[in-house]
């Protein structure tokens, strides 16, 4: 078949954008000055959201922290070898899964009248949430790098605080936190090992 008759989207990707995606991707731990704006911000929401998810439940909560004031509020709940960046860096992203997503499945999976009574279970909608919410969080980190921005995702932080801080009296939990912008090579580490396929995957 030609190329010219394979449809856009069934064609793979540049090596320039599977670089800027992948290969030549670093995980940032410092950063330039240069701003984040709000549009942009909006528009890599507007590109996370279309990551699939079980039921379309879409539990993952996205609070962008941009003022000094507000990155001051997360900094005490960092870990140590973490506040440096988190308070260098233009946005830090603390995302979070919101264990009442099944009160939306009425809208975002409207072909299932009763998806919603699918997870009366609290123990199940976690599970639901914190599997779903990960993948929303790689797709946000995918869509960063396709806009041109730069990731430093985190898991060193105390969560209890920051859900007293910044979910209190919601049903959001914080997941992980990622500092976003426009990264500098300072305290880039070298690119550690990765697995081969033959230790990590099984065609059968």
């Amino acid at each position: 078949m030609a190329f010219d008759s394979v449809p856009a989207r069934d064609l793979p990707l540049s090596d320039t954008a599977l670089d800027q995606l992948f290969t030549g991707a670093r995980t940032r731990n410092a950063w330039t000055d240069r701003p984040v704006s709000a549009d942009l911000l909006r528009k890599l929401y507007d590109l996370t959201k279309f990551g699939p998810t079980a039921v379309n439940a879409t539990p993952a909560r996205f609070v962008f922290l941009t003022s000094p004031e507000a990155k001051a509020r997360l900094a005490p709940h960092m870990a140590e070898a973490n506040r440096a960046k988190t308070l260098q860096a233009p946005v830090n992203v603390i995302i979070g899964q919101d264990l009442d997503f099944h009160e939306h499945l009425p809208v975002l999976f409207p072909h299932a009248p009763g998806a919603k009574d699918w997870f009366g279970d609290e123990t199940g909608r976690r599970e639901t949430a914190f599997r779903n919410c990960s993948l929303q969080g790689g797709y946000f980190m995918l869509a960063a790098r396709a806009l041109g921005l730069d990731v430093g995702p985190m898991s060193g932080f105390d969560a209890e605080g920051v859900k007293a801080e910044f979910f209190a009296g919601t049903a959001v939990e914080p997941n992980f936190i990622v500092n976003l912008g426009y990264g500098s090579d300072e305290n880039l580490f070298p690119r550690s090992p990765r697995l081969g396929f033959e230790e990590a995957a099984a065609i059968l």
